[in-house]
């Protein structure tokens, strides 16, 4: 880049048009010695109806206005003079305008004026957009050159002089090219040329690095305008030049604050919006730039309201972002999630404890106070070449979450106040956007912790199944689920699968969900068959969504779920289930062979369609037979449709000779991706089925003697299992549950043990009607029955029947009798 000691270097910045100006030139008397097309359009008056006339002709003075000459005495005594005037149109009528009146030098010390006219209606309705047209208005200070056909300046003013800090008497003769080596001047040139040949008024935005502002870039805005003569011929090109470098500074600043609304804040990850900060700011406000969060805010954990020392010791940050116009050169420390100790005494501490942001516009070379406790990390900054910094706390809702600091090594410019403001409110609007993302992690850790505290720690199939199953949350973007699942042991060794998959995301999804689970539990207490749950349950999701409905504090939240429900006898080794709109289970034969059942889907619960809108199917699974139990995260994804998961899926399944943990693990780590959209939820069991030696029945007839039959025969099968122990109290509760279904039923009556990891005695009669119990007073002889069940067994309850009802109650084994 070509210099001089005291020439600006200039680059183009955005030629564009604007409406014309009205400008005369005037000699050292008054005379019109120039005029512009503009001028003719805004006044009527020709060039050649003006040219070698005095102004008064068209700026006649009023009635208090001094005489010309004594305002051309006062024009030289000030340099110029701007105010309002009436102008007399060449109709006739009267024109209220804005003028300004310049000095011009010219060569061996000649004058003339510059008048720049401005209709202050066309203004007021809107037409005052350029920058010229506000400083005008603003009496900002326009420097003014006028050039010849040969584009050789014959004329130049003070302000000129001033702007670009060159001698007047060298632009005399001189074209710019010749004046400025290292002026990006063909460009100017370039627009003079189009206005000379008739082209309209034009401005041309550059960029100037004048020596009297220490070399800090200034910008200007120039306006080109055609001057004519007598014949209407182009006489020169007169330039005004008006600097407009906070104008500039404003829009760069507004265009890297809308960029940062669009760039900041994309992910609610707390690392990767650090990561966007830095990446912003480099090279568009800085050369190097570092952010550090304090180090328990990645973790979702928000950082006391003043971060002091303990003990001596300093704050603790992890790096979150860094970015550098070339990291190959970095001096500073370039790793993501490093953790940076902080001096407590140190100037970091110190912008970390107060919240103020500091500014060092010229860091000295040792770095100063900034890293002077760490002699390793001043060199650092040495070698970088870093000779301005800002450090800039971030904070939010009276926390500090971190800090930003920027550093230019390339761009010799140092940081100035307005840099600072720019940086605290890029630093405002990331720490917005760190703030949500960690209020969004509290919110995801407080609904995954509830979500696993809700969710069964272990899960277990008793003698019926083995089980294994998995959860993965959603990614950071769509959050924490209502996904849930359960095994839940019943009467008679059997065992109820569930799956389900509450609407929505976040913490009221997840509090939901933990309701539904609680409810299935509940209904499956009451020995219900899988369509009857499900229709329970669907009714206890339409009052949940009504109750929310009717809370005048907050707005009604969309409450629906899906669930699949089934109940598997090891005994008969058959599986009952039903599904309320959940995808249908896969079930894989000993063979390898996998199928999707053709099942009724139900409705989503919540919709109420009837008292009982589910269907139960009936499936016989032989020993050994997985059921993969899932939810709709598992299959679908935002690319491929449902059959392209559910194929994948199959295909994972299929995988034999792998235990169901490590079959669970391989079906995860087939999904698309690892950061998945909804919640995944797994559930495997493989079917066991009891040896026939673990249950024994009886056929009992409807009469007295059944209650010795059935005691005789409960005896001798405990004792072939080796149960002498329990016979007693065994034969207690055969006696009762024999004597109610012979007292309240009267079709057959049957006895069935079945010994598994308790002991289970079940009675079955025709009649529906199940047992409650009840508290006898002092006189009643009867109702006492039950109650010494329950008293006798570990627990006790009735399940509906194909053709009636089953009473049972339960009796702990010892370990070595368990059979499993």
């Amino acid at each position: 880049m070509t210099n001089t000691d005291h020439a600006p270097l200039a680059e183009p910045v955005s030629p564009r048009e604007i409406p014309d100006s009205a400008i005369a030139m005037l000699d050292g008397e008054g005379t019109v010695v120039g005029w512009t097309h503009a001028a003719e359009q805004l006044v009527g008056y020709s060039a050649g109806e003006v040219v070698g006339r005095s102004a008064a002709h068209v700026l006649p003075p009023g009635e208090h206005a001094p005489s010309a000459s004594a305002f051309a005495e006062q024009c030289r005594a000030q340099e110029g003079w701007s105010g309002t005037v009436t102008v007399r149109h060449r109709d006739g009528h009267a024109i209220e305008m804005t003028l300004r009146i310049s000095l011009l030098w010219g060569q061996d010390a000649g004058t003339r004026w510059l008048v720049s006219v401005t209709d202050i209606g066309t203004l007021s309705s809107g037409a005052s957009n350029g920058a010229v047209r506000e400083s005008l208005l603003a009496r900002s200070p326009i420097g003014i050159a006028v050039y010849d056909p040969q584009l050789r300046c014959t004329w130049v003013s003070d302000v000129l002089e001033r702007h670009v800090g060159v001698p007047r008497d060298r632009w005399f003769g001189r074209r710019l090219k010749d004046l400025f080596p290292g002026f990006e001047a063909e460009a100017l040139e370039s627009v003079m040329r189009q206005v000379l040949e008739g082209g309209p008024t034009k401005v041309h935005e550059y960029r100037a690095w004048p020596p009297a502002d220490r070399g800090r870039a200034r910008v200007f805005s120039a306006s080109f305008f055609c001057l004519q003569d007598a014949e209407g011929k182009a006489l020169g090109v007169c330039s005004m030049s008006v600097d407009v470098t906070g104008n500039r500074r404003a829009r760069e600043r507004l265009a890297i604050l809308s960029e940062a609304s669009t760039r900041i804040g994309s992910t609610l990850d707390l690392m990767q919006t650090g990561q966007e900060l830095a990446d912003l700011a480099v090279p568009l406000l800085a050369d190097i730039a570092v952010v550090d969060l304090v180090e328990s805010v990645p973790f979702g954990l928000e950082p006391s309201a003043r971060i002091g020392t303990t003990s001596g010791r300093g704050p603790v940050l992890c790096r979150a972002g860094v970015a550098s116009i070339d990291l190959g050169v970095l001096g500073l420390t370039a790793v993501r999630e490093e953790v940076i100790h902080v001096p407590p005494t140190s100037s970091f501490g110190a912008a970390l404890r107060t919240g103020r942001s500091h500014l060092e516009p010229v860091l000295d070379t040792h770095a100063g106070p900034w890293v002077d406790h760490d002699p390793t990390r001043a060199q650092k900054v040495r070698d970088s070449g870093i000779h301005s910094l800002m450090v800039v706390p971030i904070r939010a809702r009276r926390c500090v979450l971190g800090l930003a600091v920027f550093g230019r090594s390339e761009e010799l410019t140092p940081f100035q106040d307005d840099d600072l403001l720019l940086a605290e409110e890029l630093v405002t609007r990331a720490a917005l956007s760190l703030d949500n993302a960690l209020q969004y992690a509290r919110q995801r850790t407080a609904a995954l912790t509830l979500q696993r505290d809700l969710l069964p720690h272990h899960v277990g199939g008793g003698a019926a199944l083995d089980v294994a199953s998995r959860y993965v949350p959603a990614d950071m973007d769509h959050g924490v689920g209502g996904d849930w699942f359960d095994v839940i042991k019943l009467s008679g060794a059997r065992v109820a699968l569930v799956v389900g998959d509450v609407v929505g995301h976040g913490i009221n999804a997840a509090a939901t969900m933990g309701r539904l689970r609680t409810a299935v539990r509940t209904l499956a207490d009451m020995e219900l068959s899988p369509h009857e749950l499900l229709a329970h349950l669907d009714d206890t999701v339409r009052r949940l969504s009504e109750e929310d409905a009717e809370a005048p504090d907050q707005a009604p939240a969309a409450v629906g779920a899906t669930c699949l429900y089934a109940v598997y006898d090891p005994v008969t080794r058959r599986c009952t289930m039903a599904r309320a709109g959940h995808p249908p289970p896969a079930i894989i034969d000993p063979q390898g062979r996998i199928t999707f059942p053709d099942m009724p889907a139900g409705a989503p619960l919540g919709l109420g369609l009837g008292l009982v809108p589910f269907e139960s199917v009936e499936l016989e699974l032989p020993e050994g037979t997985l059921l993969a139990l899932y939810t709709d995260g598992l299959v679908e994804s935002r690319d491929d449709d449902i059959d392209v998961g559910l194929d994948r899926l199959g295909a994972a399944l299929a995988e034999s000779g792998s235990s169901l943990e490590d079959l669970c693990s391989h079906v995860i780590e087939t999904l698309p991706t690892q950061a998945p959209a909804d919640d995944v939820t797994l559930l495997l069991a493989r079917t066991r089925g009891l040896e026939a030696a673990q249950v024994a029945s009886w056929d009992l007839p409807n009469e007295p003697t059944a209650v010795r039959i059935a005691r005789q025969a409960a005896a001798r099968q405990l004792s072939e299992w080796g149960l002498e122990h329990l016979v007693a109290t065994v034969q207690l509760i055969v006696s009762e549950l024999v004597t109610n279904a012979i007292r309240y039923s009267g079709g057959p009556i049957r006895l069935r043990l079945i010994q598994h990891q308790v002991l289970t005695c079940e009675v079955s009669d025709s009649n529906t009607s199940h047992p409650r119990p009840r508290q006898p007073h002092i006189i009643d002889e009867n109702g006492r029955g039950l109650l010494l069940v329950a008293q006798l067994s570990r627990r006790w309850g009735s399940r509906s029947a194909t053709h009636g009802k089953v009473v049972w109650a339960e009796q702990d084994l010892p370990s070595k009798a368990v059979t499993v």
